[in-house]
């Protein structure tokens, strides 16, 4: 999957673009915190529900080509089985299934922090049968975004 080409606003406001065969919902935001500090807290699996209010848990070593299980207030009672498809430490993250994957990237800003930008595509020739099915992620990705830059910023201030 290519990264998403649109030009996202850092305004921490999902997008969705959808078309027939697949969704994409992306979120960019800055976030005034060292990139090592949001790497950090995308890597610690076991850390997540402390600090994202969108996950349940997340079972796993989220490092290249491990597997991780995934909970998420979005749909509570399934389980996601995932693989990190690409890890670029203090850079960007990739985990995904047969139906799509989760971009993660981490970029300096011009001033002193990051933009961090996340993006999601899923798809596939069955999906017009189940697309209704899959609820927005619009409101999850803000939630998570928010929640990510409140934690690195309240890391950051106590450095």
């Amino acid at each position: 999957m290519s990264e998403n080409k649109t030009l996202l606003s850092r305004n921490g406001k999902a997008t969705t673009v959808k078309s027939t065969f697949s969704r994409q919902t992306s979120i960019s935001t800055d976030i005034n915190a060292d990139a090592s500090i949001v790497w950090a807290l995308l890597t610690n699996a076991a850390d997540y529900p402390r600090w994202n209010s969108t996950v349940i848990s997340i079972d796993g070593k989220i490092a290249m080509g491990e597997k991780i299980n995934l909970k998420s207030t979005l749909d509570p009672k399934r389980t996601f089985k995932l693989k990190v498809k690409d890890f670029e430490i203090g850079k960007k993250l990739v985990w995904g299934d047969a139906m799509g994957e989760r971009v993660y990237t981490i970029k300096n800003n011009q001033k002193d922090g990051v933009i961090f930008s996340m993006s999601e595509k899923i798809g596939g020739p069955l999906f017009p049968l189940f697309a209704k099915m899959i609820p927005s992620f619009d409101s999850s990705f803000e939630k998570f975004a928010a929640d990510l830059k409140k934690e690195a910023e309240i890391i950051m201030t106590s450095k």
